[in-house]
């Protein structure tokens, strides 16, 4: 899979929340659909906190120092996110708290910073990682580069309550556990992945014209096959009913712009007549 080019830096659309305690372990362990309590200090894992019903209200990276855990989120949802750990907390010996002290970051290669980890998603996005507040200017190219691979973000393509973690392809990136205990969510995420009910799924799109505006349908004929979501040139994602996908006429068209549906070389399931992405 082919390195992904962008500038190191922040990713100003991103915030830190601090988890601490005694207690902290167990508390995001029992909560969220990765396995927490398998990661060593200096490493981190992809995961979501879901809704009862199984679907994602917040996505996130967890990372370890070994004394505490800190969670990259959406900017845009911190406070909902604090607001939710807090109701959860109850009586476990936690602390939770916005750590406005340090900023999001990424980077294509590894970087000396002490909070850095390899993207768990996928390699060739390179390195995440942590830093002072002000240390690192806004990176650039990195939208381009997760919309290539088929990564989705977390305001531009998920949402919250919107997905289950399949459609956003949590299952591909091991940010969902299907063998620890109980987590909120997890007997919905589990019968879809035991019975193959995931029929949508976000895909990378290649386009022969500028993209739509997100949420643009995607068709088939006269049948609907998805939606547009986040775009950079003519590339985008797009959440794509895989069930459909199999019987669409071709070619499929959004706003009279011709889409091609990719198959991005981490996915372990089939695309019905889908291209294989670089």
């Amino acid at each position: 899979m082919q390195q992904q080019d962008f500038t190191t830096g922040k990713l100003p659309g991103r915030a830190i929340v601090k988890i601490a305690g005694p207690d902290a372990r167990a508390f995001l362990h029992n909560l969220l659909t990765a396995d927490i309590e398998g990661l060593a200090p200096g490493e981190a894992t992809y995961a979501a906190l879901l809704t009862p019903q199984g679907k994602i209200l917040f996505d996130v990276f967890v990372f370890c120092d070994g004394l505490a855990y800190f969670i990259d989120c959406a900017a845009a949802r911190k406070h909902d996110l604090l607001k939710r750990l807090g109701m959860y907390r109850l009586r476990a010996a936690v602390t939770i708290a916005d750590d406005a002290s340090l900023e999001a970051g990424v980077a294509p290669r590894e970087t000396h910073h002490a909070f850095r980890y390899a993207d768990p998603r996928c390699a060739a996005l390179g390195w995440r990682m942590m830093v002072g507040e002000g240390r690192l200017e806004s990176a650039t190219g990195y939208d381009a580069a997760r919309i290539a691979l088929g990564l989705a973000d977390s305001d531009g393509d998920i949402g919250s309550g919107e997905l289950f973690p399949h459609e956003a392809n949590l299952d591909q990136f091991g940010a969902v556990s299907f063998t620890k205990g109980c987590y909120v969510g997890q007997e919905v995420v589990s019968r879809m992945e035991h019975r193959g009910l995931a029929r949508s799924r976000i895909l990378p799109v290649m386009l022969d014209g500028p993209a739509p505006v997100k949420g643009s349908e995607v068709r088939g004929g006269d049948k609907p096959v998805g939606q547009i979501l986040s775009s950079s040139g003519n590339r985008a994602l797009a959440l794509i009913r895989l069930d459909r996908l199999a019987e669409a006429p071709v070619p499929l068209l959004t706003e009279a712009v011709t889409v091609t549906v990719l198959k991005p070389a981490w996915a372990r399931y089939e695309v019905p007549g889908a291209e294989e992405s670089q």
